[in-house]
């Protein structure tokens, strides 16, 4: 696929990953993002990643010195981060006088062994785990929400996980959907859409935005 590139300078490079591509080399397959952005730029190092099954934006850093930095800006949760996803059923009535408003899912995730790469939420040794997430929108024909989320921690799936865990799994996801709503999207209908954060270098405040197309 070719690179879709949002932004580059001497800190960061700026990427919007489509849908089934691999964020890093994976078990079974080198065809990457990662790869495909050092090809161009050498110094490029990962940050963080996206589900193979999720597209949208994703920041590398140029350089050691700025890793260092944005792994710092990830882990104090200093780096804004908003997806877009579908997902099945009404979630205005999720609580019946918040339509509209930010609400917050708080369930421990932990790896589901038996069955990985799979997650799921355990209560009693999953990790903390917190999502705020909105309704901004319901589509009666399709019966499905149109949801905005802000991961407050990175668990793998997390995301995924907690919708599903409230009962209104994402459109397309072939993991944690039931076969109806798997099949309702040919792919999983999330994607990242806002990422701002200190820029490594300079320390400015920087923002990026990339449409959903769903």
């Amino acid at each position: 696929m070719p690179l879709d590139l949002v932004y580059a300078d001497a800190g960061i490079v700026v990427l919007n990953k489509p849908a089934g591509l691999l964020a890093v080399p994976g078990k079974t397959s080198d065809v990457c993002l990662s790869l495909q952005v050092q090809a161009q730029f050498a110094d490029a190092l990962i940050v963080h990643r996206l589900d193979m099954a999720t597209s949208g934006l994703m920041v590398m850093a140029r350089g050691i010195a700025a890793q260092r930095v944005l792994n710092d800006h990830f882990a104090q949760r200093r780096v804004h981060k908003r997806y877009v996803a579908i997902a099945h059923g009404d979630c205005r009535v999720q609580e019946p006088d918040a339509d509209g408003a930010w609400q917050t899912i708080d369930l421990p995730i932990i790896v589901d062994w038996p069955n990985r790469p799979l997650r799921k939420i355990d209560l009693e040794t999953g990790k903390p785990s917190s999502t705020n997430w909105r309704c901004v929108a319901y589509d009666a024909d399709r019966n499905a929400s149109r949801l905005e989320l802000e991961p407050l921690t990175g668990r793998s799936h997390q995301l995924r996980v907690h919708l599903q865990a409230i009962g209104h799994p994402i459109l397309g996801d072939a993991l944690y959907a039931p076969p109806d709503i798997a099949a309702a999207s040919d792919r999983l209908l999330l994607h990242a859409t806002e990422l701002a954060f200190a820029q490594p270098i300079s320390g400015e405040w920087i923002s990026f935005t990339s449409p959903d197309g769903f």
